[in-house]
């Protein structure tokens, strides 16, 4: 007979039994399982530790919460917005749609009343085409100074936006700095040109989205050049505002339609007349580009710059009347006259039509909304400084400028060697052909669409901007997860930004 199993043995059993398993335990909690997961999280993690950087180590940390709030999220890898999402930032009104309600007292430095630009959406009025130049309905009075406007329209119909900030690749600050200054350029004192700067950037400050990585991934979109924001001095007579200039805004990128020297400044085309609605609008504009007969060498629509003594203008302007056969040139100057002659799109656009090569001479700044008609127009754009174009506008312009455009380098009339003419008569007609090709298939990337609709397969300047923004802050995160400080670099300065070094020309 089998001896009974007694109480003792059973006890004895059990304890063995919880011995062991809290041994188990223990060494379970102790194994690291990175070794076989491959994460990088703890060599991440110690690679920022042994870099002593406090505000990189902070930048990290602040990274590193984000990744697990998406993690929790468990985004799938099928998100095509994965990357991409934009947080938008609830501004005050004041900085914005105010600006807007009172239109009357924004002013672009003429007679101009700016409140009838701001119907559809910030587009302006339709355009009547009579004459049949234009395709269809969807080309407007635009301004040039309204990017920001609609830009802005146009963002709150981006398909990748979020409301979870802490998900968010980028911050966009929708705040009308352009329209805000424009108010206040001539005739007021530096303080009132600089209040609304100094509360945006205290506004933006106290905001959580701002500690994350200290305003780094934020950005705003102006609809003047950036250099009306950087006013170094606070003399009475020194130009702009110092929105640029202080501290907290360097680590902030701002696009605009004409960059500065620094590298958080970012060009983006000037908004042109032709905002269309579908993808085949802009492709039946090209065919009509292709095919236009163009009955002068050169063209230039423009002003003289008297007060400017280097200008080239009227350099340009005296070949052009001496060309009479080869040039046309409509003279644009301020005043009523000035005003129906080249803010009318028929008037500018049926020039550029007509014209092989359109000139595109430095004016108040090293840019003009020109440009981007000439080139929608089909009309091989003449440069005469590198910021005009090539030092400019990066995520929309061809990096080989020579296969779009004619460069004769000159820095002022005193440097002017070669007749216009001579210059462009020498090109062969094949490269000519290939260069209005180029232009001609550039045209999507320098329009904005209507921002009542969105083109399915054609990326427009707008698009571009936003890959450009996002791409520009990944790589602010990269640097802050290699364990760099991402302030190095992030603001410098250029001062070979805008020289003609590099640059060779066809004199």
């Amino acid at each position: 007979m089998e001896k009974p199993i007694t109480r003792n043995f059973c006890n004895n059993q059990l304890w063995l039994v919880i011995i062991v398993s809290f041994i188990f335990c223990f060494i379970l909690l102790c194994f690291d399982y990175s070794a076989l997961t491959g994460s990088s999280q703890n060599g991440f993690t110690a690679l920022v530790n042994n870099f002593e950087n406090p505000i990189t180590t902070q930048l990290s940390k602040s990274l590193n919460q984000t990744q697990i709030k998406s993690n929790k999220e468990d985004p799938s890898v099928q998100d095509s917005c994965l990357g991409s999402y934009i947080y938008v930032q609830e501004i005050p009104r004041r900085f914005n749609q105010e600006l807007l309600d009172n239109c009357e007292s924004i002013t672009v430095g003429t007679e101009h009343n700016m409140c009838p630009y701001l119907v559809n959406y910030g587009l302006g009025s339709e355009v009547e085409d009579s004459q049949g130049i234009l395709l269809n309905q969807s080309w407007y009075s635009t301004n040039q100074f309204l990017l920001e406007v609609i830009f802005h329209n146009r963002i709150k119909k981006y398909k990748c936006l979020t409301n979870d900030s802490s998900l968010a690749s980028a911050v966009y600050v929708p705040f009308y700095a352009g329209l805000d200054v424009g108010r206040y350029l001539w005739g007021f004192n530096s303080s009132v040109r600089d209040k609304s700067s100094f509360d945006i950037i205290k506004w933006l400050i106290e905001k959580p989205e701002w500690e994350r990585l200290q305003g780094r991934d934020h950005f705003l979109v102006a609809g003047r050049i950036a250099w009306d924001f950087r006013r170094k001095t606070d003399e009475e007579s020194d130009w702009g505002s110092k929105f640029r200039v202080l501290p907290e805004s360097h680590n902030m990128s701002m696009l605009a339609i004409e960059s500065s020297s620094w590298n958080n400044d970012y060009a983006i085309p000037y908004p042109t007349c032709f905002h269309p609605l579908k993808d085949i609008e802009v492709i039946r504009w090209q065919d009509l580009m292709r095919a236009r007969k163009r009955s002068y060498l050169f063209s230039f629509a423009g002003a003289p710059r008297q007060d400017l003594r280097d200008s080239v203008r009227g350099k340009i302007i005296e070949e052009c009347q001496d060309s009479e056969k080869l040039c046309k040139l409509l003279e644009c100057s301020y005043g009523v006259n000035g005003s129906i002659t080249c803010d009318n799109p028929m008037n500018v656009m049926k020039l550029f039509q007509d014209s092989v090569y359109c000139l595109q001479p430095t004016g108040d700044s090293y840019t003009r909304r020109s440009i981007f008609d000439s080139i929608l127009a089909g009309c091989i754009p003449v440069f005469f400084h590198p910021g005009t174009a090539y030092a400019q506008y990066k995520w929309h312009l061809p990096k080989n400028y020579s296969s779009y455009s004619v460069f004769i380098p000159v820095k002022d009339v005193k440097d002017w060697k070669t007749g216009i003419n001579e210059t462009l008569l020498r090109i062969p007609e094949d490269r000519v052909l290939a260069m209005r090709e180029e232009v001609i298939k550039i045209i999507p990337n320098i329009i904005y669409a209507d921002p009542r609709s969105r083109l399915e397969g054609i990326e427009d300047a707008f698009d571009l901007a936003v890959k450009g923004i996002l791409e520009r802050i990944e790589r602010v995160r990269s640097v802050i997860k290699e364990g760099k400080d991402p302030s190095v670099g992030f603001a410098d300065g250029d001062d070979f930004k805008y020289t003609f070094s590099g640059y060779v020309g066809e004199t």
